[in-house]
């Protein structure tokens, strides 16, 4: 089943509602007016029922089929918060609001969404439910997991859910898939260095922090290379390094590290909170100095479930034709949450050659709506047939 014309017709319409989105970014939970325009949207589109504030402002659309007597209920999520990102792409439609950019294309993953929930809504070819999840803070907030913690999942009866993302440097409109982990748990850590400052000539009388958290720079980096076994995929990085002073001749008292840790499977992400701590303290230790370790879990491992991996391909193949493997993603995405309540998948569709997500040249090319919408409208179709 190729991209469905319907789609193409709607294109222009998808499109505006798509650059509008782009051009009003909002961040985490205070996507107050994608919301209302979602949940106005799927009004006017007649959903059977729109309910807004799940997961603070997350919006929900229910579309019934022709008939029920599968008694199945398919949940399809997109995400709609934007980043603090300054955009510099020129565009005519560039963000209006100073240090928010849609740099990540959820403002097109929305589109794509709604152009499906209200194709879902004119024709209803489907024996079931069709639940329609319109989730804020993908960027780190954790809006996935509020939304699951308010109980959608059991209020809407979901059985499955499914998500995508786009994927720059892949062919516009063709997909990638795997079943298993697919994105990263991201987790992060701060480690608060002591010792003793002093003066920079008499190093002799300090415990010198810059040292010391030097050394654990390097020894943070021996998770990855000798305690983790090297078939799992791993990252510790290192990525700020702070000191309390920032003269020329001064040893400071206080280092701060933090960083960020990404992990394929629970038994590396819990090898890593147990061995970061200990390898701080023992370097800190050696020098005569304390660390003080703050390690924060972020989101879990994205874990495809098999069968549906299977079917979502299938289908991206009907409507491509082909579905490719998609490679590890040491990224993070809080989907996890939604995959952990209920069996599903998440695939991802190309963008094109366009610049990558989370810079500041990139936008979303909307000459993939309509095999993002055709794949949405068929995951409900072929799951749901009648």
């Amino acid at each position: 089943m190729p991209v469905k014309n319907r789609f193409a017709e709607l294109l222009p319409e998808i499109t505006e509602w798509r650059r509008d989105i782009h051009e009003n970014p909002e961040i985490l939970f205070e996507t107050h007016r994608t919301s209302a325009l979602v949940a106005e949207k799927l009004r006017a589109f007649g959903c059977d029922e729109v309910v807004e504030g799940i997961g603070r402002t997350g919006v929900v659309g229910v579309i019934k089929g022709k008939s029920n007597s599968s008694g199945k209920t398919i949940g399809l999520r997109a995400d709609m918060d934007a980043l603090p990102i300054l955009e510099a792409t020129g565009l005519d439609y560039a963000s209006k609001t100073p240090g928010a950019m849609h740099a990540c294309g959820h403002d097109g993953h929305t589109a794509m969404l709604l152009g499906a929930a209200k194709y879902l809504s004119e024709t209803r070819n489907f024996d079931g439910t069709v639940v329609v999840i319109f989730q804020p803070a993908e960027e780190g907030g954790g809006g996935g997991r509020e939304m699951c913690e308010d109980g959608m999942m059991d209020r809407w009866s979901i059985d499955e859910v499914y998500g995508m993302h786009n994927w720059p440097g892949r062919p516009v409109g063709s997909f990638a898939i795997r079943p298993g982990a697919f994105f990263a748990a991201t987790d992060q850590f701060e480690i608060t260095v002591k010792g003793k400052g002093g003066h920079a000539a008499k190093p002799q009388e300090t415990i010198d922090t810059t040292v010391m958290a030097s050394h654990m720079v390097l020894a943070l980096q021996t998770i990855v290379s000798r305690n983790a076994d090297p078939v799992h995929n791993m990252v510790v990085s290192v990525t700020s390094f702070e000191t309390e002073s920032k003269a020329f001749n001064v040893i400071p008292e206080t280092v701060t590290l933090k960083g960020t840790v990404r992990t394929m499977s629970k038994e590396m992400r819990d090898m890593a909170e147990m061995r970061l701590p200990e390898i701080a303290q023992g370097v800190a230790t050696t020098f005569g100095g304390t660390a003080d370790v703050n390690y924060i879990k972020g989101y879990p491992v994205m874990v495809n479930h098999e069968e549906q991996t299977e079917f979502a391909a299938s289908v991206a193949a009907r409507v491509s034709g082909d579905c490719a493997e998609a490679p590890l993603i040491m990224g993070g995405e809080d989907f996890a949450f939604m995959l952990e309540e209920r069996p599903g998948a998440y695939i991802l569709v190309g963008n094109g050659d366009t610049a990558s997500v989370h810079h500041p040249e990139y936008n979303f090319n909307d000459e993939a709506i309509p095999a993002g919408c055709s794949w949405w409208a068929e995951i409900v179709e072929q799951r749901l047939a009648s």
